[in-house]
């Protein structure tokens, strides 16, 4: 998975609406290895100023949506949960729209911030509208009370885009459908440090996801804290998530694609799957937004159309199989 990550890195700083030769990128590649980079060239500063940050970017942000989407798989028992399907991302894109209107930009952190608000709030909504505080969670029950949450944000949303004004309009309606042409060195700072942070937190509750998938009785039985660590896995996730869309959007079904091909492939064991996702998730974001950069040059898509295009067909194929 490691080498399939860096062939695809490889592969997308070559591709763009500007041609530049193999041997032009390895020779940069050369000279930021051995220290002679100056960026002198127009090559240099489209390698290096443009597509290496926005791949950088694009493979921390997979691989935060991916997790999530494992981790919310596992603790709700669920193959169909992902923080798109569940409103997750719908609540963070919430906080950070409310943050942009007031002004939190101007504050450090404050967007991701009022984005980690909107998906916690998000979380605990979905479980009060599905009925959690009174017993097991069903997975209809659950889905649709994603849904339905998902539809109140989305409403919200559109709300709060209806009343500011047309140039803001333009680029928070782009930013909604997943963007990740704003990749600068803070961002990528910010969400590198956010996911190294909770993939080492979240792998080392691996054994104990392999438990509760087996049933939260026989999880209380074994010795886990069910409850204590569902908690601290929906803060640590819904962390992780916000801030990930407080950055590059709403990009939706990576969540959802990632685990199952990755569980399909490599079985359901957490201490393999978080690390397999996590790393197959960023290559396949960084392909998706080569394709969004690329497909209609020198204009672009948002990315989230392109996982959508992916993610659709591929939920419907579940919902289907779960039915059968």
């Amino acid at each position: 998975m490691i080498l399939i990550f860096l062939a695809i890195c490889v592969v997308s700083l070559l591709v763009g609406s500007v041609r530049i030769a193999p041997g032009d990128v390895f020779s940069s590649l050369v000279n930021v290895l051995t220290g002679r980079l100056s960026l002198s060239s127009e090559e240099e500063l489209i390698i290096f100023s443009v597509r290496l940050p926005r791949i950088i970017f694009a493979g921390i942000v997979g691989a935060a949506l991916s997790l999530g989407g494992v981790i919310f798989q596992a603790i709700l028992r669920n193959p169909l949960a992902d923080p798109y399907i569940l409103g997750i991302s719908g609540g963070s894109a919430l906080g950070a729209i409310i943050g942009i209107l007031l002004g939190a930009s101007s504050f450090y952190l404050g967007i991701p911030l009022l984005a980690f608000v909107g998906a916690l709030a998000t979380v605990f909504l979905v479980f009060i509208v599905a009925g959690g505080t009174r017993g097991p969670l069903l997975d209809n029950s659950l889905l649709l009370s994603g849904v339905v949450v998902n539809a109140f944000f989305s409403a919200a949303i559109l709300f709060f885009l209806s009343v500011v004004n047309s140039m803001e309009l333009r680029s928070i309606t782009f930013w909604l459908m997943g963007d990740l042409s704003r990749a600068s060195a803070r961002e990528i700072g910010v969400a590198a440090f956010c996911l190294m942070i909770s993939f080492v937190l979240l792998y080392a509750q691996a054994r104990k996801l392999n438990i509760i998938v087996q049933g939260e009785e026989t999880a209380m039985h074994l010795g886990v804290n069910v409850e204590r660590t569902k908690q601290g896995l929906l803060v640590i996730t819904s962390l992780m998530i916000s801030v990930a869309v407080s950055l590059a959007g709403i990009i939706g079904f990576v969540g959802i694609m990632v685990p199952h091909l990755m569980r399909l492939v490599f079985g359901s064991d957490h201490r393999l799957l978080l690390p397999v996702s996590a790393l197959f998730g960023a290559s396949f974001l960084i392909v998706a937004d080569t394709i969004a950069r690329v497909v209609f040059a020198p204009a672009e898509l948002p990315v989230g159309v392109i996982t959508a295009l992916c993610g659709a067909p591929y939920f419907i194929f579940l919902l289907k199989r779960n039915a059968r």
